[in-house]
């Protein structure tokens, strides 16, 4: 995507505190508030920055799941069939912390980061819960191979939060500067 020079300084400075307000970030930036206020509600109305709040799990387990799907069954095919899935805004919610396609040697691959408050809780809701309403949703033939992982601590997401560097209190350090920030 590309930004000219004012959007590229607000979105840094939203990277840093989304909460901060226009005017903090016309004062941060230099960018005049009245711009700061139209860039901001363009770039949220086209859909190029996204605002949500994350819980602090430290202390779930988690595991990366992957499951890689037989040839001939695509992303758009599985996506019309989880839109389709009833558990998907309730039970799933609670065990699945993250989901992402993906291709794995040439076939569609779904991997999960899959969240418990042991290494047997989540093996118990994948194999029980979750792998079930998979196979009864994509077909019984759907799933070639899962392998998994079991994750630590977090080092970076989203290019800019190092939880152990730059992040107190849930947002980047105030000392950390804009010009450290990748848009």
């Amino acid at each position: 995507m590309e930004f000219d020079e004012q959007e590229h300084l607000i979105i840094k400075a939203l990277i840093k505190d989304p909460r901060m307000s226009d005017n903090n970030i016309g004062k941060l930036t230099k960018v005049p508030i009245r711009t700061v206020s139209r860039k901001r509600k363009k770039l949220e109305q086209e859909n190029k920055i996204d605002y949500y709040v994350a819980v602090n799990h430290k202390d779930k387990n988690m595991h990366l799941y992957m499951v890689k799907f037989r040839m001939g069954i695509t992303k758009s095919k599985l996506m019309d069939e989880i839109k389709k899935e009833p558990k998907i805004k309730s039970v799933f919610t609670e065990m699945i912390h993250q989901s992402i396609f993906a291709e794995i040697d040439g076939h569609i691959a779904i991997l999960m980061r899959v969240e418990g408050s042991s290494d047997t809780e989540i093996s118990e809701n994948f194999n029980g819960k979750i792998l079930p309403a998979m196979l009864k949703n994509h077909g019984q033939d759907s799933i070639i191979g899962i392998s998994t992982i079991r994750l630590s601590d977090s080092i970076r997401f989203f290019h800019n939060y190092l939880p152990f560097i730059n992040v107190k209190h849930g947002k980047i350090m105030h000392d950390w500067s804009l010009d450290s920030i990748y848009v």
